[in-house]
């Protein structure tokens, strides 16, 4: 009796225990992936950069399966691998590792937390009734990102800083594309040997971008301290937290499992201002509050919404 009831107890700690591990995982881990793309085009070009980052994950994911003699997509799940390979990575991932070349790595990581804001605003375009909720969300995640921003104010009349911002605000835009996309594209393939292509596939445009542009450096001219990025970015940011991230997602209710988005940057501008000396100032810790406030109040309208959606 004893002996089952200590099983009871493991199996459940288990089945608790190592989803909020992995969502403990992703919450940390991708708020430090913007430190080290941060660190990594300090030395390199950006889009070489995800290029790279993105052959050798995609390509250990692809390999794996290979290997498990995984089926490959079918013609119609190809056409959605495509789209989201674009959306998600060449777009949003390759922008986003962009912009934080000329925006500190704290303010891309509270830009890139705003993508909720724009399944909102796309929602409005498509006809669809905003609750009030949400409505008060938006405006307030608005006025955070205001908040934040009075501190940059000098910054803004540079050139290079406003090319930071509006590559960073397209890779939010396109990473909500890529969510809505997901939800009504929803398919039975793998869900991971589908990332490991959508990174191979964006690799292949990337690296076609960069050395059609001139835009790349030669491989060996590439110094240790970008392939030190490279590394961090692949183990922790295209692997093993991408794989946290799906388990404790299939696993933990969604309420719960979009914690991460409020914790990665709260992460990332707290390290940025420890490891590179980033601004950390009470109007910038006041805005990210609100902007994380804002997007919390946008997510429970939209589960709610869902929830009455499916009754």
């Amino acid at each position: 009796m004893l002996n089952k009831a200590k099983n009871a107890i493991s199996q459940k700690a288990t089945a608790v225990g190592l989803p909020m591990l992995a969502l403990f995982w992703v919450s940390f881990f991708w708020g430090t992936t913007w430190l080290a793309s941060k660190e990594g085009v300090r030395h390199m070009p950006a889009l070489q950069l995800a290029a790279i980052r993105q052959f050798i994950g995609g390509g250990l994911y692809v390999l794996y399966f290979v290997w498990k003699k995984e089926p490959w997509p079918k013609k119609k799940q190809w056409k959605a691998i495509f789209v989201l390979s674009i959306l998600n990575f060449v777009l949003s991932n390759g922008l986003s590792t962009w912009g934080v070349k000329y925006i500190s790595s704290g303010l891309g990581a509270i830009i890139g937390a705003i993508f909720p804001l724009w399944i909102v605003i796309i929602s409005l375009f498509n006809g669809e009734k905003l609750a009030k909720l949400a409505l008060i969300g938006l405006l307030v995640s608005f006025g955070g990102v205001c908040v934040v921003f009075s501190d940059y104010l000098s910054d803004l009349l540079r050139p290079d800083f406003q090319f930071g911002i509006i590559l960073s605000v397209i890779a939010t835009f396109t990473w909500a594309l890529g969510s809505l996309y997901t939800k009504k594209k929803a398919a039975s393939f793998n869900p991971y040997f589908s990332l490991g292509l959508q990174m191979l596939i964006s690799c292949i445009l990337l690296f076609a971008y960069t050395g059609a542009t001139g835009t790349s450096v030669p491989i060996q001219t590439i110094p240790a301290e970008a392939w030190w990025s490279i590394a961090y970015l692949v183990f922790f940011g295209s692997v093993t937290t991408f794989i946290a991230f799906i388990y404790a997602l299939q696993r933990l209710p969604t309420e719960l499992s979009s914690v991460y988005a409020y914790i990665n940057p709260i992460v990332a501008v707290i390290l940025g201002s420890f490891l590179f000396d980033e601004t950390l100032t009470i109007a910038i810790v006041t805005g990210v509050g609100l902007v994380i406030f804002g997007i919390y109040l946008i997510n429970y309208s939209l589960r709610k919404t869902n929830k009455k959606e499916s009754v």
